[in-house]
């Protein structure tokens, strides 16, 4: 399934005690892990779902189990919660007592068990990331066995503590992070497995790698921002590490705290709508319409105004950072492209209104007479002949880019009128951000634009022999 990973099978060792079995279920395009515990008597534990529960409903059902518990280790801001689809379907929900859920589940305290038969979970209260944040110890007849620590301890790195939607926290949680780190998850056996939810990919997340979990003893030893000696230290490497985020992470943890609208069958396919009725659409509803094709494709010819967003693991990163969540959404797609990954990425943050598809894609629009857009593709090598826009994230652009480029990230792209006059030709690291962006500045009125693909400012370096500037 794009955008997630197949379920992998990892074990928590537990010493002269028997193996836990625990299944990571990754969802690559928000760079979070979800994780699947098995309790050993037929029933199973999900810790941090995403909204869809197909993927662990099925993996219970590979392994024969039913899923007794959903847990939650604190208000997500970058998905919607799959828990209360999972409790619709049997489960109990465990969250923190602090995030005050309005739909029916267990609030944990710090220190609050759960029996989970030959299992134990315990609460470990782990502010920082979030308020409200725990971490759940699973013991097994009170032996440590593994972590679940969500955003308090990731691989490499703490998630960031900046999502609340109050700045006057954001330093108060960075210390309060310290103080779970260092007074807490520290204390744990060094030998324990950790399993966080936000991982590499993640913009939850700051510095770390790609591994998807590790152990107490592998951060105490590697993890850099672990490695500042008090609280002012990293309070200040935390902070310093802090880029921008999608704007749909502020409201998506009140829609938590709520809970999400169950999704019906209806809510799981894509209406077609005939060509005749897109105009008005976009005109009398004010739709939003996305071409989600790859990037040759929408190069080649798209609905003149529509904003190219390729369907791909990171989609919904960009369409929540690009398009306010209240405005209907219109696709363009192509015929093998996957219609019901679209929508669980649409719906997996939030995204309810989706007006539909457009009925025989390009082709129909284009014999409907209907206006068309085009843009040129050049390669890296080319990249040098006008001004360049690089819409990368700031800390790749300062990892290094090309001479005098100006750089603008995607998610602050607005319409074009800081840029130079004329011709640009938009750059990113492969070719989708950039087309993202060039669609961006066309419905804004710029024309004359060019995008690279084959490459970013590494090929570029490549095929000119010239380096490339840092920060």
């Amino acid at each position: 399934m794009t955008g997630r990973s197949q379920a992998t099978r990892v074990r928590g060792a537990t010493g002269v005690h028997e193996m836990v079995a625990i299944d990571a279920v990754v969802e690559e395009g928000l760079g979070n892990t979800a994780w699947l515990l098995d309790l050993g008597d037929g029933r199973a534990l999900v810790v941090d779902p995403g909204r869809d529960p197909t993927p662990y409903l099925d993996l219970a059902h590979r392994h024969g189990l039913r899923i007794a518990y959903s847990a939650e280790t604190h208000l997500h801001a970058d998905f919607v919660s799959g828990s209360r689809e999972l409790a619709a379907r049997g489960a109990g929900v465990l969250a923190p007592r602090a995030a005050r859920l309005g739909f029916e589940h267990q609030g944990l305290d710090d220190g609050d068990e759960v029996d989970l038969g030959r299992l134990t979970l315990r609460a470990l209260a782990t502010p920082g990331h979030a308020p409200e944040h725990v971490a759940w110890l699973v013991t097994d007849a009170g032996r440590p066995v593994a972590v679940f620590t969500g955003g308090a301890l990731t691989v490499g790195g703490v998630a960031r503590t900046d999502l609340t939607g109050e700045e006057r926290l954001t330093e108060p949680l960075a210390r309060a992070a310290w103080h779970s780190i260092q007074e807490r998850l520290l204390t744990l056996p060094d030998d324990l497995p950790v399993y966080p939810t936000h991982g590499a990919g993640s913009f939850c997340a700051t510095a770390g790698n790609a591994a998807r979990s590790t152990t107490i003893g592998a951060e105490r030893r590697g993890n850099l921002l672990l490695a500042a000696p008090d609280e002012d230290g990293f309070t200040e490497r935390l902070l310093g590490g802090l880029g921008s985020f999608p704007p749909y992470f502020l409201r998506l943890r009140e829609v938590n705290r709520r809970g999400p609208a169950l999704l019906g069958e209806r809510d799981r396919v894509l209406p077609r709508l005939p060509v005749e009725r897109v105009p008005g659409e976009l005109r009398d509803h004010g739709a939003v319409l996305v071409d989600v094709r790859p990037v040759k494709a929408f190069a080649a010819g798209h609905p003149d105004g529509a904003l190219s967003i390729a369907l791909r693991p990171q989609f919904a990163t960009w369409l929540g950072w690009l398009v306010e969540p209240e405005r209907p959404l219109l696709f363009v797609l192509g015929d093998r492209q996957d219609r019901a990954e679209l929508v669980r990425q649409c719906r997996g943050i939030g995204y309810e209104r989706l007006a539909g598809e457009l009925d025989g894609g390009m082709a129909a629009w284009r014999a409907a007479g209907l206006p068309e857009g085009r843009v040129e593709l050049v390669g890296p090598e080319r990249a040098g002949d006008e001004p360049v826009v690089d819409v990368r994230q700031a800390s790749e652009v300062a990892a290094g880019h090309v001479p005098g480029a100006v750089a603008v990230e995607l998610g602050s792209l607005d319409d074009g009128g800081s840029l130079p006059d004329g011709p640009l030709t938009l750059m990113c690291s492969h070719g989708n951000r950039a087309m993202t962006g060039a669609s961006l500045l066309a419905r804004a009125g710029r024309r004359d634009l060019r995008v690279v693909v084959g490459g970013g400012a590494a090929e570029w370096s490549s095929a000119s022999g010239r380096p490339l500037t840092g920060s």
